[in-house]
């Protein structure tokens, strides 16, 4: 008569020595009771057969325990494996000991509860079959369990109720009870053994119900505890790169205030430079008139992050038609990298479906040519461009390195330049900014060497 111990409802269908752990409890309780049976209740069981099962069982389970000590994954179909060995010595345990009119024939239930709170659905659904197959199989064909020789008066008053006498030491098993339709004084009573007949298939038919429910609610449950999981891990991670962008946001903003002052003082002595030796030196003219440009550009730099750290956006930004947005910031772009080739090829339906932009699109998308330019050694970089009416698709080309590893855009300071002094930083806020615009950016090497940054962007039809 044997005992299993269910693991926790949390056990993950991978954890293992969980299960392990339950199955020393098992093998000792199965122990326990065989020992009870026959050694305090007299019960003419077949023990070595028994306990020849029981130490099968625990054999297989320390070869687990030491499976357990190599580094193989443990997948659904080996935990699977695990438990119908359970049900395997149970069944042989059942039939060994009356089969169904075994009062622990309910415990088949919880393998099947194991599965289902544990495993794929369709592995839940092998284990129910699998045990409301062996519940039938037990039905026709088990060893009869024997009555105890041993009576016990507590036993006994419980059975068949107080009017038995104190003294009483044996007493004829009630008509009623497992006892009494196991009895070779009621076996031959009609009315009983039709009774007993219908109380085994009664049996039966709850065990058939209870699988069928254990299968259906819970593997539905685990799988919308599993799908609740992995969207709170989701949530989780994109509140934590929001955390991040909002840091990163009001250093910059800070930075911007306290950089104003000393570029502005940098611009005027640069001109009064310019005004006092320009005439007299040409090429320093030049070259102050060139680094006073740079400072503007750096302030105007900053004046745009301060406008923008203060600006509240509406949802989606401004309906840009897509091909003049691409061709205003390509020309912007080679304005600030003249010394590299930029190959533009564009293709779609015209017109052009809208884009929702603002500023800071434009900033991420040249933050990405710049990336490419960095890698590419002959400082050339190619940009496809094709669009369809609900969606656009942008690939950056290189002929750099590429990536030694599957890159991440979404983690921060991760960079493909750290041998150039790179923070990652700008690939993290290009990736966040195009999330932003309902986009998202893909990150792989290209035949032939180099790699491609594939930028995707929902559009809009054109109202015209």
């Amino acid at each position: 008569m044997p005992m299993i111990f269910p693991p926790s409802p949390a056990l993950p269908a991978g954890h293992l020595p969980r299960l392990v752990n339950l199955r020393w409890l098992e093998v000792a309780s199965q122990f326990l009771v065989l020992g009870i049976a026959r050694l305090g209740l007299g019960m003419d069981l077949p023990v070595a057969a028994m306990a020849g099962v029981t130490l099968s069982l625990a054999g297989a389970n320390a070869l687990t325990w030491l499976r357990l000590r190599s580094h193989w994954p443990v997948t659904d179909t080996e935990l699977f494996s695990q438990l119908c060995a359970d049900v395997l010595a149970l069944a042989t345990l059942l039939y060994l000991s009356g089969g169904s009119a075994n009062p622990f024939v309910s415990l088949l239930l919880l393998p099947l509860t194991i599965a289902a709170t544990t495993l794929a659905p369709r592995l839940a659904w092998a284990m129910a079959a699998l045990t409301v197959a062996t519940y039938t199989l037990l039905l026709f064909h088990s060893l009869p369990l024997p009555e105890p020789s041993i009576q016990l008066p507590l036993v006994q008053r419980l059975v068949v109720g107080d009017a038995l006498p104190p003294d009483a030491c044996h007493v004829e098993p009630p008509a009623g009870s497992h006892g009494g339709h196991n009895s070779p004084s009621t076996a031959g009573t009609s009315g009983n053994a039709t009774g007993f007949a219908l109380h085994v298939l009664g049996m039966w038919f709850n065990f058939l119900v209870s699988g069928l429910v254990v299968a259906f609610f819970l593997t539905r449950m685990a799988a919308t505890l599993r799908d609740r999981e992995r969207e709170l891990a989701a949530a989780r991670e994109k509140a934590l790169r929001h955390e991040q962008i909002l840091a990163l946001g009001t250093l910059a903003a800070g930075a911007a205030h306290q950089l104003g002052t000393p570029l502005s003082t940098l611009a005027v002595v640069l001109r009064e430079m310019e005004l006092e030796h320009g005439a007299d030196d040409p090429r320093l003219a030049e070259d102050l008139a060139l680094a006073r440009q740079q400072v503007g550009r750096c302030k105007g730099i900053l004046s745009d992050i301060l406008a923008d750290a203060g600006h509240h956006r509406s949802e989606g930004g401004e309906a840009v038609d897509v091909e003049s947005f691409l061709r205003s910031m390509v020309e912007d772009w080679r304005l600030l990298r003249p010394g590299v080739k930029l190959r533009l090829d564009m293709d779609g339906p015209r017109p052009a479906p809208s884009l929702m932009t603002d500023r800071t699109l434009g900033h991420a998308l040249l933050n990405l040519l710049d990336n490419a330019a960095d890698a590419s050694p002959e400082l050339e970089v190619e940009l496809r461009v094709r669009w369809q009416a609900a969606s656009c698709v942008l690939e950056i080309l290189d002929r750099g390195a590429g990536f030694t590893s599957t890159p991440q855009p979404g983690r921060p300071f991760l960079s493909t330049k750290a041998d150039k002094g790179g923070l990652g930083i700008g690939l993290f806020l290009s990736n966040a900014t195009l999330e932003r615009f309902g986009g998202k950016v893909e990150l792989f090497n290209r035949e032939g060497g180099g790699a491609c940054t594939r930028v995707t962007l929902p559009l809009r039809i054109s109202e015209t």
